[in-house]
């Protein structure tokens, strides 16, 4: 079930680029990035509630607390940085750039989650590193 959320997400993430590009034209990154923002905590709070999620706040450890704000700290500067890019640059070239990413989870994973860095996934991050410069080159 996870790779058909991963496909899913990897299909929203795309219209996401899109979407945002025509609709950025003529508009302060700052401000479409606010949008988008007030548009996905309304989301996932109506998924939270169409859920009966809420309950489960209270019972949130400190630690979980403080990597969840971590996490929205650098998902809000991600997007701040996204739509300032999308701006300035072509969808084509800050795409393949932001997808980067992978590679830098990767190496993260392996460094903090102690996650296995195989041969493959060396290959596999070389491979995205290579494609990337093809892309935007």
């Amino acid at each position: 079930m996870w790779l058909l959320f991963a496909l899913l997400s990897a299909v929203f993430a795309a219209l996401t680029s899109i979407l945002a590009k025509i609709g950025i034209e003529g508009v302060n990154s700052h401000l479409a990035t606010a949008i988008r923002t007030v548009v996905v905590l309304l989301l996932s709070w109506g998924m939270v509630f169409l859920t009966s999620a809420q309950g489960g706040i209270g019972a949130i450890s400190g630690r979980s607390w403080l990597f969840l704000i971590l996490s929205g700290l650098a998902t809000g500067a991600s997007w701040l940085c996204y739509y300032r890019a999308l701006q300035l640059g072509e969808a084509s070239k800050v795409v393949p750039i932001d997808k980067l990413s992978v590679v830098i989870t990767l190496v993260l994973a392996f460094i903090f989650l102690h996650e296995q860095f195989t041969v493959k996934s060396f290959f596999g991050c070389v491979l995205i590193g290579a494609g990337t410069l093809l892309m935007v080159l």
